[in-house]
């Protein structure tokens, strides 16, 4: 009886061995489909169309048939005119032939596993100028053509996390460092006894053209003991860092070549400028876990919140994520559209983001629940996205971006008008 209490050991391996199949494909999309089934009355786009001109770069996994190569889901990138809700392009690169270029390295050696086809996440893709993508899965840094082939792919480390351009072009990615550029005395040498987050500057051609240890940012600006107390108990991930937003003009509180960072792990924002290796501000104490951090105007910046505690039962969001904004000026924390929010059930746990747009309005990742949002700033919703396959599974996205700017919209039109 599958449902008795009373299987023995062999019995039970013996039913997952009658069920290898379906148990094996579960294994393998286990991480991409939403834990929990929500939403239960929307696929897709649902509410209305926006009229300004703005586009949406989809990054989702595609649980669907593939009916191109004939093979089960895998992650695509849509572009989407949000004036129609209409899918423009769409970019499926082949990973498992991307993948076979890499080479033998110890850091990569369950990349054909881990990021196959079927299971690689298309993470935060930035939109280039000639069509192309740039985007990671804790992989390689890849760059695909506007025809979805490989350009170049960066495998000095494991690339992660968001992807911003900075005033000069290049691209601000996290990366695991190995060997670490922590001291040996402190976390040993042994890879996977520690993850050396680092801050990395990208050429348009993919080489690094600097690149610095999170952790000895910390120990010199004398922060040290953040990432290795006394009391409490060793952790080999003190950082966690998620986010690198460049700043691309000077203002009161901040220079060009600036960078925030996220560090969940440490729920804080930083802002460090590298020309100095001076951590110029901190922020804490108004987050927890959150991801995102993006620069408003000369002195405020917003924050997604994921409010994400580990109780007694386990970890949870507390209540719903959160925009908090951070006036410098004033020295003051504020909500934003925070009854929204509540009201939509906006929970994502490991993973979101949130941007507020120019002109007040908010777009809403809930990566881990496979849903956007787009709010106006009198708090209404415009329209929501769920990705749910023809089998009714809703699977994650994987940070999409709003292009809105005047720069993002020339930039999809050239692309659209050569798709023509």
């Amino acid at each position: 009886m599958v449902g008795s209490a009373k299987l023995g050991v062999i019995s039970q391996a013996a039913l997952f061995l009658a069920d290898i199949p379906a148990n094996l494909k579960l294994m393998i999309i286990g991480d991409l489909v939403t834990k929990e089934q929500r939403f239960t009355n929307i696929s897709g786009f649902h509410g209305s169309t926006i009229e300004e001109e703005a586009y949406l770069l989809l990054s989702k996994y595609d649980g669907n048939k593939d009916k191109y190569l004939f093979h089960d889901g895998r992650s695509v990138v849509e572009l989407v005119d949000l004036r129609s809700f209409e899918v423009k392009k769409t970019w499926r690169p082949d990973m498992d032939q991307i993948n076979a270029l890499v080479d033998n390295l110890p850091e990569f050696e369950n990349l054909k596993r881990d990021k196959n086809a079927k299971r690689y996440r298309l993470w935060h893709p930035f939109l280039t100028e000639d069509g192309g993508l740039i985007f990671q899965d804790n992989s390689p840094l890849v760059k695909i053509d506007k025809n979805s082939q490989l350009v170049w792919q960066n495998q000095v480390d494991h690339f992660h996390h968001s992807i911003e351009q900075d005033h000069e072009g290049n691209f601000w990615v996290p990366t695991n460092i190995y060997p670490y550029q922590v001291d040996k005395r402190y976390v040993g040498l042994k890879r996977d006894t520690y993850n050396d987050d680092a801050i990395t500057k990208v050429s348009p051609d993919g080489d690094i053209l600097f690149q610095k240890s999170v952790s000895n940012i910390f120990i010199e600006n004398n922060l040290g003991f953040l990432l290795f107390p006394i009391t409490g108990f060793y952790t080999n991930d003190p950082i966690h860092l998620n986010d690198i937003q460049p700043v691309l003009t000077d203002g009161p509180y901040w220079k060009r070549g600036d960078v925030f960072l996220s560090l969940r792990n440490q729920s804080m924002i930083v802002l460090y400028r590298p020309s100095t290796n001076k951590i110029i501000w901190k922020g804490v104490g108004h987050t927890i876990q959150q991801h995102d951090v993006d620069i408003l105007d000369d002195h405020r910046i917003s924050i997604f919140n994921n409010n994400l505690y580990l109780f007694h039962d386990g970890q949870k969001v507390d209540g719903s994520n959160e925009i908090i904004v951070y006036d410098f000026k004033i020295d003051s924390y504020s909500k934003y559209l925070d009854e929204s929010l509540k009201q939509y059930d906006v929970r994502s746990t490991e993973n979101g983001r949130g941007q507020i747009l120019g002109n007040g309005d908010l777009f809403i990742e809930e990566t881990d629940s496979g849903r956007l949002l787009y709010f106006n700033k009198d708090t209404s919703v415009q329209w929501q996205y769920v990705n749910r396959a023809d089998n009714g599974n809703v699977y994650k996205v994987k940070w999409s971006r709003i292009l809105y700017k005047p720069e993002d919209i020339k930039k999809v039109r050239k692309i659209i008008e050569a798709e023509n």
